[in-house]
C-alpha cells in the first residue's frame, strides 16, 4: 500500500507500519455484508446513555451493519486500571479495534485516575483528531471554518508526574519524547496528504521551553522534509490563539503537544458553535480508533430528553470512515447537517426547543 511504502522510508522503519493507520481507514478491517462489525460502546455518564441511544437509532435507520458491545463505567476502582474502567472494557476495545465513547465524569480531587487518561494510556491512543468546520445553516461569528487539530495524547504536562519538593512547593514534570513526537507528526502529515490538506502548523512554546518543545519541533521538521508538497510552519501557542480568533482560515492542520492541543481544540470548537457540534477520534497503535464526544456529561439535564447528540453522531461518522464505510458515513453526516440547517428540529443549545427524541427522529427521516 502507498501508506506503508511511505512509512518504510520514514525514520520509523524499525517500527511496524501498523502504528500509523491511514486516517479514518482501518488497515485490518474484516467486515462483510453478512457479518456485522463488532464495536465497543461506552455510553458514559450523565446524558451519555441518551445520546448513545440516538446513535443506535440513527445507525439502525441507516442500516449500518454493526454490533455494539457495551461497557459501562463501574462504581468501584479496578486496581488493574486504577480507575472506574475495568480491564475487561479495555480488552474489548483492543479486541474489536474500534469503539465509540460518550462523556465520562471523573470526580475531581478524589484520588481516582482520570477515565480519559486511562483510555489513552492503556490503549496507546497517541493522536486525538478533531475536525472543526462550520455547519451549513448554523450561523456563528465565523464563516467557512475548516481546520483540523491533531493533539499528541500520551505525554507532555499530562504525564501525571507530580510531587511535593518541600512544603508549599510542588513540581510537575513535562515529558516530551522523540518517539511520541515523531509518531504524532507522522500522523499529522499523513492525515494532511490523505485528506488533500495543504498546510501543517506545529504549535509550540519553544522560545521558553527550549528543551521540551524544542525537541517536538525538531521531530516535526524531520517529518516535514519527507512531505515537500505540504507547507510546513511553526507558530507560538499564544500567537496561534490570537490568529485563530482573528482569522481561523489561516490554518489547515495543526499539530501540537498535549496541553496545547487540549486548549486549542476547545478554542476551535468555540469558533463553530461549541463542543456539542464537534466530533473527535483517538487513533492508537495497531490501528485502534476510539471516537468520542468531547463535551461534558451535563448531569443537570441528564434523563430529561434535552441532550444534543450531534457531537457523538459526528464522532460515530468518523468511526465509520475509519472502518472505510464511507457511504454510510456520508449518509449519516448529510442527514445530521440537513436537520440542523433546516432549523425545524433543534435542541435548546442550538437555539431550538426540540427534545433529543424529536431531533433524532428528524435525522432518521432525513436519511
Amino acid at each position: 500500500m502507498a501508506l506503508r511504502q511511505l512509512l518504510r522510508r520514514s525514520s520509523f522503519n524499525q517500527m511496524s507500519s501498523r502504528l500509523f493507520p491511514s486516517p479514518f481507514g482501518n488497515l485490518c478491517t474484516d467486515a462483510s455484508p453478512t457479518q456485522p462489525i463488532r464495536a465497543t460502546l461506552f455510553p458514559g455518564d450523565g446524558i451519555g446513555p441518551e445520546i448513545a441511544e440516538s446513535v443506535k437509532q440513527v445507525f439502525n435507520a441507516a442500516e449500518v451493519s454493526i454490533e455494539w458491545e457495551e461497557h459501562f463505567v463501574g462504581d468501584r476502582v479496578d486496581p488493574r486500571t486504577e480507575s472506574f474502567l475495568t480491564w475487561e472494557s479495555l480488552e474489548s476495545v483492543r479486541r474489536n479495534g474500534v469503539g465509540l465513547k460518550g462523556p465520562m465524569a471523573t470526580p475531581i480531587g478524589k484520588g481516582h485516575r482520570s477515565l480519559n487518561l486511562t483510555l489513552r494510556k492503556e490503549l496507546g491512543l497517541y493522536a486525538n483528531v478533531r475536525p472543526c468546520y462550520s455547519l451549513p445553516g448554523y450561523k456563528t461569528r465565523y464563516d467557512d471554518v475548516n481546520l483540523v487539530t491533531i493533539r499528541e495524547n500520551t505525554e507532555g504536562e499530562y504525564s501525571g508526574l507530580e510531587h511535593q519538593v518541600v512544603r508549599g512547593v510542588v513540581e510537575s514534570l513535562k515529558i516530551i519524547t522523540r518517539q511520541a513526537s515523531l509518531r504524532v507528526a507522522e500522523y499529522a502529515f499523513h492525515y494532511a496528504k490523505t485528506n488533500g490538506r495543504k498546510r501543517v502548523s506545529a504549535i509550540h512554546k519553544a522560545n521558553i521551553m527550549r528543551k521540551t518543545d524544542g525537541l517536538f519541533l525538531k521531530c516535526c521538521r524531520e517529518v516535514a522534509e519527507k512531505f515537500p508538497e505540504i507547507v510546513y510552519e511553526e507558530v507560538i501557542i499564544d500567537n496561534c490563539c490570537m490568529m485563530l480568533v482573528k482569522n481561523p482560515s489561516l490554518f489547515d492542520v495543526l499539530v501540537m503537544p498535549n496541553l496545547y492541543g487540549d486548549i486549542i481544540s476547545d478554542l476551535c470548537a468555540g469558533l463553530i458553535g461549541g463542543l456539542g457540534l464537534t466530533p473527535s477520534c483517538n487513533i492508537g497503535e495497531g490501528g485502534i480508533a476510539l471516537a468520542e464526544a468531547v463535551h461534558g456529561s451535563a448531569p443537570d439535564i441528564a434523563g430529561k430528553n434535552l441532550a444534543n447528540p450531534t457531537a457523538l453522531l459526528l464522532s460515530a461518522v468518523m468511526m465509520l470512515r475509519h472502518l472505510q464505510l464511507n457511504d454510510k458515513a456520508d449518509k449519516i453526516h448529510n442527514a445530521v447537517l440537513k436537520t440542523i440547517a433546516e432549523g425545524k428540529y433543534r435542541t435548546a443549545d442550538l437555539g431550538g426547543n426540540s427534545s433529543t427524541t424529536d431531533f433524532t427522529k428528524a435525522i432518521c427521516d432525513n436519511l
